[in-house]
Formats: C-alpha cells, structure tokens, sequence
C-alpha cells in the first residue's frame, strides 16, 4: 500500500462532506466529517545516518561526506478524535532541507569535488491512543504505516550513485499533550521508523513539538450571528479558466522564493480549464471552506535551443481539491476573496513533459490565488490565480509543473 492511496482518504472525505451537506439547512455548521476532526503542525529535529552505506560505487566517484541538516516538520493533514482514548491521522513528515552528499569525481586524472542532494519523505497513516492524566496533560502512542521514500541521484552516464526508491515501513511513536482549550493542544513527541538494509535507508528519528487544532460543532449562537449578517455565501458555482505565460512566471517565482508556494521543472506555455466549486461550510464574515472538481488540457512551454516554435506537449489533468477561502472585503457591490488549494489527488496524462520526470501519473494539484463574487444575488465570479502539479516528494521521481497566471470566470447557483 502507498501513500497515494492513502491520500485519496482526503477526497473520499471530501464527497462525504457534500452528501452531509445536503441533509442540513445551515453551511454555518460544520459537516460531521469535521466535527471532531484536527489538524497539526510540528516542527524539529531529525536524525537519519546517512554515509557511505547508501552511496553504491561507481567507477571514477569517490565518497567524501555527508552533511545532515536537522530542522524538520511534521504535518497532520488530516486526524479525526473518536473520543478521549483513540485517535487515527494521516500525516506527512519532511526535512526543511535536503541530504548533501560530496564527492569525488576523477575525470581523466582531474580530481573535482561535487554535491547532490538527496530528498527524503515519511507519510503515515497511524492509530494515536491516548491516555488522560489530569484534565489538561494527556499521554499519547501512535502507531501505524509509514511510507519512506527517497530520491536519489545518478552519475552522468545515468548510473544510480544513490538509488531512488519507495517502501512501506512501520511508524512508532509517542508524546505528552497540554489542553489549552478544548481545541487547542500543545504537544511534545517523537517518532521512529525502522531501517531498511536492503535498501540501504537508515532508521529516522524525529523530535518535534507543535499543536493541533480541533475543531468542534459550531455554537447555535455563532449560527444565529451568521444567518444575520446579511452576506450572501454562494453555495456552489461553475468555472471556466484560461491559462498563458504572456507575463511569464514572475510571479510563481517570486512566491516559491519565499516559500508561499511552489514551482516546477516543467512549465506551461497555455491551459483550459473547467471547475465546479461548492461550499460546504462558512462563518459570519471570513472564513469559508469548498470543494471542487477540475479538468484541465494544458500545453507545455516545450524545448529547443532557441527555436522560435519550440516543441510543445499536450496533456490533461483531472483533480479532486479541498479549498480555503478567507473573504477578506464585503461591499455592497462586492465580496473580494483570498484562497489557498493544496493536495488535491489528481491524475496527470503524462510523467515526462518538455523532458522532466514528473514522477506518476497520480499527483497533486496546488493553487492559489484572489477573486470576487459580484452582482446583486452575487452569482457572478471572476478571479485570477496560479498553479502547481506535484507529488510532494511521495515517489522517488518529483521535477513538478508550473502553471502560470490564469484567468477564471464563473457562476454562482
């Protein structure tokens, strides 16, 4: 079993919440699917032992060192709180920065020192049994599956110097939780993964301290506030989107710079689109949370040396997405809005594009991006945002496809 599959609980949840959506009279109430559900965050330190044991000889490459940098996140994408003693979370752990390996290259009797990186990923889908010692501190255990997976990097003859691969692990773990409020839990935690000789992967260690944020159903007193504020919260709308590098990638440049989001080695030169978006939850003013559906064909910006008709590629992509959406400006004209997409499952029709491993056909969908929902019933929407296709590092093989900037308009019923 695969983190991929794993990650398609995420859209499976998804139309759960819509059919649950469809027995209530209210999106000011949270869907059952998130009631008691939570979400984290951790960050710290991890510690894998990585050496010569991973790097496989090769003709005219000589192992130096390796250099391990610690920080790390871990991530719960998804826990649900069946009550006070169990708990189960779908999660993702990454270190903030790659594996360096240096090396020696001879090259005719010219000695040239040289660096790779190496990417290491774990997911996990565990049990979290908990233990309540007062009524703030609780002890957990986690148990579990663990995906490891790990790009590795080649000679120049393509030779594997460390090999890439994928394999299903077991996940060890425990921790102690503070109960600030009953959302909100501070806790302390570690988690281990076993090594793999046959693959040459060394255990992994993580230690970490973070939160997670439950949420809860919503107070009859918020509902009432929100039913009276007097805004119009579109329940579903259909979209049509135009993508084309004309203004180029300045702007998906300048957010991966600073880590708000995403590039890719692959780049699309134009792209249609078509999405169906509906609501599922919503407070009085700002935050509101969606679903969607999305089919795309796109065109690469292809490749050749200065060719004024470069080669470009077709292909399509199909993706299931969770959206948040933070409406930041309510007018009488018009409702102005912020959102943020991430790990939509979807399919992608091709794996190399313009030249570049995208990895498999199963990816995810990323994107970002400012709109408005206007007019008198605000059923009209128009909105502009960019886009990102990887499989967050979950197979071996990641080069991702940038899209550029893309225009949507829309109607909401």
């Amino acid at each position: 079993m695969k983190l991929s599959s794993l990650k398609f609980l995420l859209a499976i949840l998804l139309f759960v919440v819509s059919f649950e959506i469809k027995a209530q009279d209210e999106r000011a109430q949270l869907p059952l699917a998130l009631r008691n559900a939570y979400f984290g965050v951790s960050v710290g330190s991890i510690n894998y032992d990585f050496g010569a044991m991973s790097f496989l000889p090769h003709t005219g490459y000589v192992f130096s060192n390796v250099v391990v940098k610690h920080p790390a996140v871990r991530l719960v994408l998804y826990g649900y709180e069946f009550d006070k003693y169990l708990s189960a979370q779908l999660t993702y752990m990454r270190p903030v920065y790659w594996v360096s390996y240096y090396y020696d290259q001879n090259n005719g009797g010219e000695v040239k020192r040289d660096r790779s990186s190496v990417w290491m990923n774990v997911g996990g889908l565990t049990l979290r049994p908990q233990l309540p010692i007062t009524n703030r501190i609780s002890l957990n255990g986690e148990v579990g599956l663990g995906i490891v997976t790990r790009h590795g990097f080649n000679a120049q003859d393509g030779t594997p110097i460390v090999t890439g691969m994928s394999y299903p692990t077991v996940l060890l773990g425990g921790g102690v939780n503070y109960h600030l409020t009953d959302n909100w839990r501070l806790m302390v935690s570690g988690v281990y993964a076993p090594k793999n000789s046959s693959d040459h992967q060394p255990a992994t260690t993580f230690l970490s301290a973070g939160f997670n944020y439950k949420l809860t159903k919503t107070s009859d007193s918020k509902i009432e506030k929100a039913s009276k504020t007097g805004y119009i919260n579109p329940k579903q709308w259909l979209q049509i989107g135009y993508s084309n590098n004309f203004m180029g990638y300045g702007i998906n440049n300048s957010l991966e710079k600073v880590s708000l989001f995403w590039g890719g080695d692959a780049e699309v030169f134009q792209g249609l689109s078509l999405n169906y978006h509906r609501n599922i939850f919503h407070t009085a003013k700002l935050f509101a949370l969606d679903w969607g559906i999305s089919g795309s064909v796109w065109q690469s910006k292809g490749v050749g040396s200065g060719l004024s008709n470069p080669a470009k590629e077709t292909f399509f992509t199909l993706s299931v997405f969770p959206e948040f959406r933070f409406n930041f400006l309510h007018t009488k004209p018009v409702d102005a809005y912020f959102y943020y997409s991430v790990a939509g499952p979807s399919y992608i029709s091709k794996v190399i594009i313009d030249g570049v491993e995208t990895g498999e056909h199963f990816t995810f969908q990323d994107t970002m991006g400012a709109g408005m929902f206007f007019g008198e019933k605000r059923n009209l929407n128009a909105e502009f945002k960019i886009g990102h296709y990887s499989n967050g590092n979950i197979f071996p093989l990641n080069g991702a496809v940038k899209i550029p900037l893309s225009l949507n308009i829309g109607y909401a019923f």
